[in-house]
């Protein structure tokens, strides 16, 4: 395992296009891709440490398949570059590239045995014929498999098929692995049981990755650093608790988790006004008179909470209570009017302890250091 840290990971503003350090093994500069009149991606500059997992993260169309498949050498981009360790590999083709790439579908060879898949690369390299069988075995037992070797890919399960993908694409031990959402295609059980699986794993070797998903709650169980995109751009690079606990713009605050979204206008001295309610927030430097939006995760909202001197502890009423297992989504509305209406994440034992349903009165509070403003 590679114990170094990934480099420091700051916070993207609004508006830059990604996160560059001295310290990479892949770096990407100026990178931009067009499909006719769209562009795809729009001068994404990025750095990847050595042995550091980065997941791209973002909806449908954002351009994060484009960029790994750049990366890949299976897409050209129109300008920029892209070095590995120290490489330039801008324009080389896929084949001289040194990567492993896993795909969603499997992409395995149906008519070859589990122990010739793993072997492809090692046979195209010429490798002895003893070295492949050592290192086959190897790889195996390495993704808990270890008698797969003379099934075929249709005699596997799913989740069993994208491991012996994996050791596929570590046969060759490259020093980068690709992941194109390997885990889209799996049931909801599979898909937990492997990604920490394919964790344990990466962080065991130390290979560096790169793994595009659509699903937060991959990309926040897995990652080192996110790269969340948006129409082409980068929107923030961070830590998983970064980008969920200071998400830099309104686009990462939406797409990661739930929130709550209050419009607001500034009083100054730290004070906002929500409809008829004015908030203190822990941000004084936005001058009066700005409107802003104030963001706030439900599980942040404290409910029958005491009266205390911030002036964030208002009277509310439960519109609904919605059992989601091991906390409640309950539903709020202010007293006060012309607030929006909010919602809470709230531990189960608490709502049957509170006797919480519909109709009933609570004081809420809404912690001055949990509200972000954003424009």
């Amino acid at each position: 395992m590679n114990d170094r840290a990934p480099p420091s990971a700051g916070r993207s503003p609004s508006g830059t296009k990604g996160c560059v350090t001295d310290d990479s093994f892949l770096r990407l500069a100026g990178i931009h891709k067009s499909f006719g009149k769209f562009e795809a991606l729009k001068n994404i500059a990025l750095d990847v440490a050595r042995g550091e997992l980065m997941v791209f993260l973002g909806p449908s169309g954002c351009g994060k398949t484009t960029l790994l498949r750049i990366i890949a050498g299976l897409e050209t981009q129109d300008t920029g570059t892209i070095r590995q360790d120290g490489r330039d590999i801008s324009r080389l083709p896929a084949i001289r590239r040194d990567y492993g790439i896993v795909f969603q579908s499997y992409a395995l060879f149906p008519n070859l045995t589990i122990f010739a898949n793993v072997a492809y690369g090692l046979v195209n390299r010429r490798q002895a014929r003893d070295t492949i069988g050592k290192r086959v075995a190897e790889l195996l037992n390495l993704v808990g498999l270890p008698d797969a070797g003379r099934k075929y890919p249709g005699q596997l399960s799913g989740g069993q098929q994208q491991r012996i993908a994996l050791a596929r694409a570590l046969a060759t031990a490259p020093g980068l692995l690709l992941l194109d959402e390997p885990l889209s295609a799996l049931d909801a059980l599979e898909r937990v049981r492997l990604r920490g699986e394919i964790r344990a794993l990466q962080q065991r070797l130390g290979v560096t990755t790169v793994m595009v998903t659509h699903d937060q709650e991959e990309a926040l169980s897995m990652a080192d650093r996110i790269v969340v995109m948006h129409t082409g751009e980068i929107e923030q690079v961070g830590t998983p608790r970064e980008i969920y606990e200071a998400p830099a713009t309104p686009f990462v605050a939406d797409f990661v988790g739930k929130i709550n979204v209050l419009p607001a206008v500034a009083e100054g001295g730290g004070q906002f006004r929500v409809g008829a309610v004015s908030l203190a927030v822990a941000r004084p430097d936005i001058a009066a008179g700005t409107a802003v939006k104030l963001y706030l995760r439900p599980e942040e909202i404290e409910l029958n909470a005491a009266d205390n001197m911030n002036g964030n502890t208002l009277g509310a009423r439960i519109a609904k209570v919605e059992f989601l297992g091991a906390f409640c989504m309950v539903g709020l509305t202010l007293d006060a009017g012309g607030a929006p209406a909010l919602v809470a994440n709230v531990p189960r034992h608490d709502v049957d302890v509170g006797r919480m349903a519909a109709g009933q009165a609570v004081r809420v509070s809404l912690p001055p250091d949990a509200l972000r403003v954003l424009g």
